[in-house]
């Protein structure tokens, strides 16, 4: 503790405070005391785990030393625990790690009888009788068995349920779902605990799509312009697990509405070279993935990369009508469409950690993706903006989408000898670039025709960059066996841009020209500097509670390049705080039942999804667009949480009430609009507003049983009420909606085992309309071969129709509007996996990661990028 007060700043005083102490360390912790730590001397081992803390005992001459070796490997156990117990009794009287070499040493000890217990993670622990004499006693070279069962070259250490529940989050274990094999994150995600995924690809969380998704604890630039997109990158054989947080700390950005979706890819934590291959074909997508991981003491890399295709046909239709004023309505838009999809791309990633000496660790990592997508589309329209006049026509179009992305970040961990104390610094840097574009001509009539048919032409590219630079320290000090203080900073400095063109031809026969009132450069700079505090504690055996705050100031600076909008420069600071408290009635050291409360503030700024104000026009009588002037959301949410564990079986229950003020809605509105030479056009604009006020009130039911030994099965039910209002528009919507997913696996005997998975989800409220309900399901085989080094896996998904019709509705004062988009989702895929290497257990250093969740995210399918 000396060390710790010979920093810059004295705590002293602050830690004798205890459990009033988290109201005075919301800035004053953000020095750093580490640096006042002395180094370990040169040749310290690396990744020790704590020496024991042991009571005074008798002292003497007398030295015990050893070493302690695999009983498999012959090699030395690096950093086993060594404890010295006495001959009768428990309470160890002193204890030291091995270094290196697997050596140790007591010294300074009384001769007599003892007992010397050796422990180590993965191996079963080992006691011995020793008797020290007043000089030195070398018990010689110790074997530790290892705890796993080895098949063939694969370690198995236990197998965990396909989802657990933990204190502050439900992690559903991906890699021990068979359906997955051969999909992508966004089949994973359908399958995750109060996560919903609609057939368009677009993730919700308890019913809010404002959610932050985050790959290993760290935002990437695969997920910069779109969610929906960036999950059909990553092959769901990389996922190891998926981690949904609810209500996050204060040590989290302020993600304030939905929570955080963390997917967590597999890494190599094991000694010596593994890896594995893998390949997926099905008539909806196909894929190909390997990994390599090598560990040697200090060193560890770990490496995958992956390839996808996919194919998708589609078909729609529109009926739009027009409020008369005097309670009837008519018809004056019909539209029919129908086209082909096509995509593919690739996601890699290499990670090196490096434990120089003991309490030191380092890690370097750097992913990258490329996204190609393509499509066209034939669009027949019948419009009748008035009631004596009718236009049809049909567009024919062709758009592109290429997008590519890299991540580049390191992290330092320093850890203590005193337990839980840690300190870190992070840094990463995200680039972004994708390029939309498309091309589109227009014949009258319905269907299209010879070049000299055409009668209008339009081009457009939108190219959108995003570059992102995060730094961030954070630490964590234990006051007491039963307190912890963490406290950090963080900086977030965002480059945006979106330089979008537009050229058009009115008679569809001349040359292309530069469209100066629907062109542009669009710049936007965001700056966030945070600072946080928390603190936990006891207040009792079986009460405990933590507090905490974030402070952020934001800075936004937005300008066009032409100048022909205005620009937007925002600057605003915002104290967030949140508290939580736990109580487990049982005994808090064996599963029981536990109790938890929490409150939280969060702020969601939107990101350039929301904020390009480039004109999509690929359908001219329904165009979209964004909104530069956004400010952001402010939400308080209140959860109560309960589980219980019944002889293997889990039982979680939560209640909780989200309330958003000046949230960020979707508004549609409908203008008529002026053609040279042709009858005007009645276009719905479609773009977003800080018009709504939200509130939702829910429950959500999750449980796993085992019915026969073989036999998992697990499921979760999500029931809330939604009350969206707009009091400047007067608009305001509400309802009941649920959704429902459910797992279910059997192991049969030879390595056979059968899975299904399935959901249903009900219609959504929106502040204009609502979108109907969808439904979604898979079932998988799959088969062991090779000695359990290789499996082979049957999928079959939505197998029982051709397509799901995410059918929607608009209502507004102005016009109605009933829309339909028929999504071809079944699909039969076979999949094939080869792991090869053999390795022995390695225990994990602790790491960190940078999490950056302050932004609202984007949405796909409504043109903006």
């Amino acid at each position: 503790m000396a060390e710790w007060v010979s920093g810059p700043m004295c705590f002293s005083s602050l830690l004798r405070m205890k459990r009033y102490l988290p109201f005075a360390v919301v800035g004053s912790l953000l020095v750093s005391p580490v640096w006042a730590q002395s180094t370990p001397p040169a040749g310290a081992p690396s990744a020790a785990p704590k020496p024991l803390a042991v009571p005074a005992a008798p002292k003497g001459t007398g030295r015990l030393a050893g070493t302690i070796l695999d009983a498999t490997t012959k090699k030395p156990v690096e950093f086993a625990t060594v404890a010295l117990l006495p001959a009768i009794g428990t309470t160890p009287i002193d204890g030291t790690v091995c270094d290196d070499k697997g050596r140790f040493v007591l010294k300074g000890r009384a001769a007599g009888t003892y007992r010397v217990q050796i422990s180590f993670v993965g191996y079963v622990t080992r006691t011995e009788t020793a008797t020290i004499t007043e000089g030195a006693t070398d018990m010689g070279t110790l074997q530790l068995t290892g705890a796993t069962q080895k098949l063939g070259e694969v370690t198995v250490t236990g197998e965990r349920d396909v989802i657990e529940t933990k204190p502050d989050r439900i992690v559903y274990n991906a890699e021990k779902d068979i359906t997955n094999a051969g999909g992508t994150a966004a089949d994973v995600l359908r399958k995750v605990p109060l996560v919903s995924v609609d057939p368009d690809g677009n993730v919700e969380l308890r019913g809010t799509s404002n959610v932050r998704v985050l790959i290993n604890n760290k935002p990437s630039g695969i997920v910069a312009s779109s969610v929906a997109d960036a999950m059909k990158q990553i092959p769901a054989d990389q996922i190891k697990s998926v981690e949904v947080i609810t209500s996050p700390s204060a040590k989290y950005d302020a993600e304030g509405t939905g929570g955080i979706i963390n997917i967590i890819l597999k890494k190599n934590n094991l000694q010596g070279t593994n890896g594995s291959v893998g390949a997926a074909a099905g008539t909806r997508s196909s894929n190909g993935n390997a990994s390599l991981n090598y560990r040697k003491g200090k060193i560890g890399l770990t490496s995958s990369a992956s390839g996808f295709a996919y194919y998708s046909p589609n078909r729609n239709d529109l009926n739009r009508y027009l409020n008369n004023g005097d309670g009837t309505e008519r018809l004056v838009l019909e539209q029919r469409g129908e086209g082909n999809s096509l995509g593919g791309g690739g996601f890699g990633r290499l990670g090196f950690d490096y434990d120089p000496a003991q309490y030191h660790s380092l890690t370097l990592g750097v992913q990258g993706s490329m996204f190609r997508n393509s499509g066209d589309n034939e669009l027949f329209n019948r419009s009748m903006p008035t009631l004596i006049s009718a236009t049809e026509f049909t567009r024919d179009s062709e758009r592109k989408f290429r997008t590519q992305s890299y991540d580049v970040s390191g992290s330092y961990t320093r850890t203590f000898e005193q337990k839980r104390r840690e300190w870190s610094v992070l840094a990463q840097h995200t680039r972004n670039r994708n390029n939309q574009d498309y091309r589109l001509d227009q014949y009258a009539g319905e269907g299209t025709g010879a070049r000299e048919a055409i009668n209008y032409r339009e081009q457009s590219l939108n190219l959108s960059r995003n570059l992102e630079t995060t730094l961030q320290t954070d630490y964590t000090h234990p006051v007491s066996e039963t307190a912890t203080l963490e406290a950090g900073a963080k900086a977030i400095m965002r480059r945006v841009s979106s330089d979008y063109t537009v050229q058009t031809d009115p008679t569809g026969q001349s040359s292309l020209a530069y469209n100066v009132a629907r062109s542009d450069k669009f710049r936007y700079d965001q700056d966030v500097l945070s600072a946080y505090g928390s603190y936990g504690f006891s207040l009792s055996k079986k009460l405990t509670s933590k507090v905490g705050a974030r402070v952020e100031q934001t800075r936004i600076d937005g300008s066009f390049q032409q100048g022909t909008d205005k620009g937007v420069t925002q600057e605003y600071t915002n104290v967030l705080p949140n508290v939580s408290l736990s109580f487990q009635p049982g005994n808090p050291k064996k599963p029981g039942q536990s109790l938890r409360a929490a409150y939280s503030r969060r702020i969601q700024r939107p990101q350039i999804f929301y904020l390009n104000p480039f004109i999509n026009a690929t359908d001219s009588l329904n165009i979209s667009y964004g909104n530069p002037q956004l400010q952001p959301e402010l939400t308080d949410s209140y959860e109560l949480n309960y589980t219980t564990f019944i002889k293997g079986s889990v039982l979680n229950i939560s209640a909780y009430t989200r309330r958003t003020g000046n949230a960020i809605e979707t508004f549609r509105f409908v203008e008529q609009v002026k053609v040279p030479g042709r009858e005007p056009r009645l276009v719905q604009n479609q773009t977003f507003r800080n018009i709504g006020r939200n509130a939702t009130y829910g429950m959500s039911v999750f449980g796993s049983v085992k019915p026969l030994p073989k036999w998992d099965v697990s499921g979760t039910l999500n029931v809330y009420y939604v009350s969206l209002k707009s009091p400047s528009l007067g608009l305001s919507n509400s309802g009941v909606m649920y959704s429902l997913n459910t797992n279910s696996s059997y192991k049969f005997e030879k390595g056979l085992s059968l899975q299904f998975s399935g959901g249903l989800n009900s219609r959504r409220v929106q502040l204009q309309g609502n979108q109907a309900a969808w439904t979604f399901y898979s079932m998988g085989l799959r088969k062991n071969l090779l000695k359990d080094k290789a499996d082979l896996t049957l999928n079959a998904d939505n197998f029982l129709s051709a397509t799901r019709n995410l059918n929607s509705t608009i209502n507004t004062d102005q016009f109605r509007q009933e829309a339909n988009n028929y999504i071809y989702l079944r699909g039969v895929r076979l999949a094939f996996n080869y792991r090869f290497g053999k390795v022995s257990t390695q225990p994990q250093r602790r790491r960190k990661g940078i999490q950056n969740d302050d932004a609202k995210q984007g949405e796909s399918g409504q043109g903006q990028q």
